[in-house]
């Protein structure tokens, strides 16, 4: 764990040096993308913790207002650890308000169950994610 503390420590620390990166919407709302950033980061911790309610909390109201938290919930298992490693807005349409954001993590099963498994250790993976700015907040955008 005090591997995942320093990455923690480091990605804070980088999106903070960032400094504050704004974009103007279509409706002339400015749109911080630092902000997006630190919602990626704390809906990753809330997921690195387990935590599936609290995940639940960042998808969009739509999609809260649609699928139940218990059926969400469902779909989740605590079989692997994630570290988050990096993230990355890799295109933001402002008049749309949508961005793609590029989430590096390092996964690794919560229980090895072979040899081979343990040898291979954490592997790292980029998750492509979709987020949209609604309601004066950035929410995790379900693939469906």
């Amino acid at each position: 764990m005090a591997r995942s503390a320093f990455f923690g420590f480091v990605l804070t620390a980088v999106i903070a040096l960032v400094g504050c990166s704004q974009e103007e919407a279509a409706n002339g709302v400015e749109i911080d993308l630092q902000h997006l950033e630190k919602r990626v980061q704390e809906r990753w911790q809330t997921k690195m913790a387990h935590d599936w309610e609290g995940l639940y909390e960042y998808s969009t109201p739509t999609f809260r207002r649609t699928f139940p938290k218990a059926m969400y919930i469902r779909k989740f298992s605590y079989m692997l650890n994630w570290e988050l490693t990096g993230i990355e807005v890799r295109n933001y349409d402002a008049d749309a308000a949508v961005a793609s954001v590029a989430v590096r993590v390092m996964s690794e099963p919560v229980k090895h169950t072979s040899e081979a498994s343990k040898a291979a250790g954490a592997i790292p993976h980029t998750f492509n994610e979709r987020w949209v700015f609604d309601e004066g907040q950035w929410w995790h955008s379900a693939n469906l």
